[in-house]
């Protein structure tokens, strides 16, 4: 997959005109659509949920790209999945049972990420490697945008490339910008999520291009 795929994350967006900032990026050239769900309990911080991932998917093409940042996500699944989820990542450190989890996702036809803290080593994944679509690499603390980038964090791809499938996207999410971006592809990531770097930027289309 050469191809590297630009997810604009929609916590950097201005809420009160979201149509709007979610059409910039998608003029832009986005690929997806990040959408950061926070419950508080595993994250100390409340974002959005199920009503706001329906109405964006009445307004946009892209595939959504949700990031389940929350407490038993698999009571959650569901209306996810139902609302337009086109992905859905949960967290490692979330669940008891992974791949229960991931057949959860599977069985909307929903494709399936799970994402790792920066304090979670990559060798506790790489078994479930073969069951998912997506590995997000979280080079931030998960709960907050705006924050600066960890390369330790990004230390991890190599392992998860060595170890995972041709198809499998190995996402990348926390302080991403121009530079940041190249050392992560570099490693061998082939998605990327930015928030503040697109959305705080003077020209949308040039973030997004630079990101590639």
């Amino acid at each position: 997959m050469s191809k590297i795929i630009i997810s604009p994350s929609i916590l950097s967006a201005d809420f009160a005109n979201l149509e709007r900032d979610i059409k910039r990026v998608e003029d832009a050239g986005a690929d997806w659509i990040h959408v950061d769900v926070m419950d508080g309990h595993f994250v100390p911080n409340i974002t959005i949920g199920v009503p706001v991932v329906k109405s964006i998917k009445k307004i946009s093409n892209l595939p959504l790209d949700v990031h389940l940042m929350i407490e038993n996500p698999e009571k959650y699944i569901q209306p996810f999945a139902q609302a337009g989820s086109d992905i859905l990542t949960f967290h490692y450190e979330a669940v008891k049972d992974v791949s229960s989890v991931v057949n959860i996702i599977k069985s909307y036809g929903v494709k399936a990420g799970m994402s790792i803290k920066p304090k979670t080593p990559a060798e506790e994944i790489l078994e479930f490697l073969p069951l998912l679509d997506l590995v997000l690499v979280m080079t931030v603390e998960p709960g907050f945008g705006g924050q600066s980038f960890i390369k330790v964090c990004a230390e991890k791809i190599p392992l998860i490339k060595k170890y995972a499938s041709e198809n499998l996207i190995i996402q990348v999410d926390g302080g991403i910008n121009a530079e940041t971006a190249k050392i992560c592809t570099a490693y061998g990531a082939n998605s990327l999520v930015a928030g503040n770097y697109i959305y705080k930027s003077g020209d949308i289309q040039k973030a997004v291009q630079s990101l590639r």
